[in-house]
């Protein structure tokens, strides 16, 4: 009896201690933030990052990550569901009255970790469409007092407050309603007065995730006063005199989350990653040839630092090739729950490589996908870009980081099994282990059988968004 009662009490003070153990989880999104333009990637960039900076000397700096796709929403649509954007057929982006990207029944990571006792808020830039309600399609703000009848609320996020796009990021959305108009130069500081909120609302032992999609560096570049002529740091391509100051208040903004978390007490049981939806836009940084919206690594090639202490080594540096769609995945791991094999059907942990107790792969192979509808798989060292003319274009990455020498001809074998293993990814309706999932109604995603030798032939054949 007394054993019993002594079995029950250890249970009892455990439970506590097992909830504290669930990290809480912050990802920070940065809009067109290309892969050479903090320091901690590319040492002599003229752009001023100090916190991203800080976040990669307290924990890792992956130097192969990706982002879902080459521009904004379909991006997102990776980063949420853990799914390629191609297979529901998504290439391009949205605008403020789009109908949902992502439906209600889909698994997000959201959802998935509001079902295991997470409070969730998105908080910023959503470009995944809206369910609007008594709305007419207009140019300029939506009138305030709009309502939605489906967007982030109905995906898993208890709290939201943001804007559709950066195009109408002067219409501000709080939960299910639009509830004010703002300058574009006020929009940011809105936001991050919010997160800020939020963060200090929340307290120890109750896990969250905070998604915080910013709109820097991506347009309308809009500094607050504060940081207009802050840093003169020089667009090296553009010549924008306003461009280093805007990269540098969304670096501010991570540096006031970093804060808030350290003035909590909440920064050493929290996972924070900071990322970017796609490369820059129109600005290559050698090495990578290309930029947003593009197949090549500097479409989609992104910074991804993620900090956890006593889990992450400070200051490590990981080569192994990740994609945003890891996220859902990665946090099922965290709280050592599998996925139902309808969900995440593209998203690999990448809680090994967080922990360094790997150096093999984790991806078996990864998908990229441009805006203009090009599909590319990256396996190792290998790069197969499926294009119409002149052909399928390989790249040894290893050697040739530039994407400047076409191996195709020179490598048909190479050619053969990159284009067979895209093919199982499409049969299969996943790339990840697990039971085979249907496709989407209406949505016909395919690749050409390989042509060994040939440099001649080649190409997608894909659906229109």
């Amino acid at each position: 009896m007394i054993r019993t009662a002594l079995i029950l009490i250890l249970c009892a003070t455990a439970m506590p201690a097992a909830a504290a153990e669930k990290p809480n989880v912050v990802v920070v999104l940065f809009d067109d933030l290309g892969y050479g333009e903090p320091a901690c990637y590319r040492p002599d960039s003229t752009l001023e990052m100090p916190h991203l900076d800080r976040l990669a000397a307290a924990g890792m700096r992956f130097t192969d990550a990706h982002s879902a796709a080459a521009v904004c929403t379909p991006t997102r649509y990776g980063l949420l569901t853990g799914r390629y954007p191609s297979r529901v057929g998504q290439y391009g982006v949205f605008t403020s009255f789009d109908p949902p990207l992502i439906p209600e029944s889909r698994l997000t990571v959201a959802s998935f970790l509001k079902r295991h006792g997470y409070e969730t808020a998105c908080i910023g830039k959503w470009h995944l469409g809206l369910a609007w309600q008594d709305v007419r399609a207009t140019k300029g703000p939506v009138p305030i007092g709009s309502r939605i009848a489906s967007g982030p609320n109905q995906l898993g996020f208890d709290y939201f407050q943001g804007f559709t796009h950066a195009r109408n990021i002067e219409t501000i959305i709080e939960q299910e309603r639009v509830v004010a108009h703002v300058r574009a130069v006020e929009n940011q500081p809105r936001m991050i007065a919010k997160a800020v909120e939020w963060l200090e609302q929340r307290e120890a032992g109750k896990p969250f995730f905070l998604y915080f999609p910013m709109c820097p560096p991506h347009t309308p570049i809009a500094p607050a006063p504060e940081f207009a002529g802050k840093t003169g740091a020089v667009d090296e391509v553009k010549q924008d005199p306003r461009y280093g100051d805007w990269v540098y208040q969304g670096d501010h903004m991570l540096g006031q989350i970093l804060d808030a978390l350290d003035r909590k007490g909440l920064a050493e049981n929290t996972l924070v990653i900071a990322s970017a939806d796609n490369g820059a836009a129109g600005r290559a940084y050698p090495p990578l040839r290309g930029s947003k919206a593009q197949i090549h690594e500097g479409g989609h090639r992104v910074p991804f630092v993620a900090r956890w202490p006593g889990v992450i080594e400070p200051g490590s540096v990981s080569d192994q090739t990740i994609c945003l769609n890891d996220l859902l995945a990665t946090s099922a791991e965290i709280l050592d729950v599998t996925l139902p094999d309808d969900a995440g059907e593209d998203s690999v942990s990448i809680l090994p490589a967080l922990r360094g107790t790997t150096s093999e792969p984790l991806r078996e192979a990864t998908i990229h996908q441009s805006a203009d509808r090009e599909l590319a798989i990256r396996q190792g060292r290998w790069k197969l870009v499926f294009s119409g003319k002149p052909g399928p274009r390989l790249y040894d990455l290893s050697t040739d980081l530039g994407e400047t020498r076409n191996l195709a001809g020179e490598q048909p074998e190479v050619v053969a099994q990159l284009t067979a293993l895209t093919r199982r990814f499409i049969a299969d309706g996943r790339s990840t282990p697990g039971a085979k999932q249907p496709g989407e109604p209406g949505v016909t995603w395919s690749v050409p059988e390989a042509a060994p030798g040939s440099r001649d032939r080649g190409g997608s054949t894909l659906p229109a968004p």
